[in-house]
């Protein structure tokens, strides 16, 4: 028979200890959306697992990055959150900055080992997100940190198609070889 005083056989949580535990969790990811940084680092120093995602499989450094907080993206960095963990939608931190037009962000998390050229199931690049929604300055620092605009997604479109497609016409002067 096991007691509750028995470190080698614990009580199982009550329901009560796994509300707490969700409000954690819930409570979390709305700091991180507010870009909390000191706030969440007392999470983390207290247990926050820095990889934990939400029902839509975004974590903690998905959400700060896409909402623009630098110092929470940093931070979560620094702590060891994956740079290239996608969502459920197979989207990375660095596709949504991409997507945003965020520079800051970006570069915080090119300077983590994001990879430039990463893509999700689709086979969309961060540099094609920029190009679609005309983000001439983010396409300018993913170039400089090496994407490739000859890379084609799972439907054989390259940067230069979507920028086409969305009438992004900056974009595609930028990407388009002929004068």
């Amino acid at each position: 028979m096991s007691s509750t005083n028995d470190p080698k056989n614990p009580a199982p949580p009550s329901n009560a200890d796994d509300a707490a535990v969700l409000d954690f969790v819930r409570s979390a990811f709305a700091v991180v959306r507010t870009g909390d940084a000191r706030k969440l680092a007392e999470m983390l120093d207290a247990g926050l697992p820095v990889g934990v995602r939400n029902e839509r499989g975004d974590s903690l450094l998905m959400l700060a990055s896409y909402h623009g907080h630098v110092e929470a993206t940093r931070l979560l960095l620094e702590r060891g959150a994956d740079p290239e963990q996608p969502n459920d939608a197979g989207q990375t931190p660095l596709a949504g900055a991409a997507f945003k037009g965020n520079e800051a962000i970006a570069t915080v998390l090119l300077e983590a080992g994001a990879n430039v050229d990463g893509a999700g199931p689709d086979g969309r690049t961060p540099l094609m997100f920029a190009a679609m929604f005309d983000k001439v300055e983010m396409m300018e620092l993913l170039i400089q940190h090496g994407a490739d605009h000859r890379v084609r997604d799972a439907d054989r479109r390259t940067a230069l198609d979507y920028a086409r497609s969305m009438g992004a016409a900056r974009a595609a002067a930028r990407l388009d070889p002929k004068p």
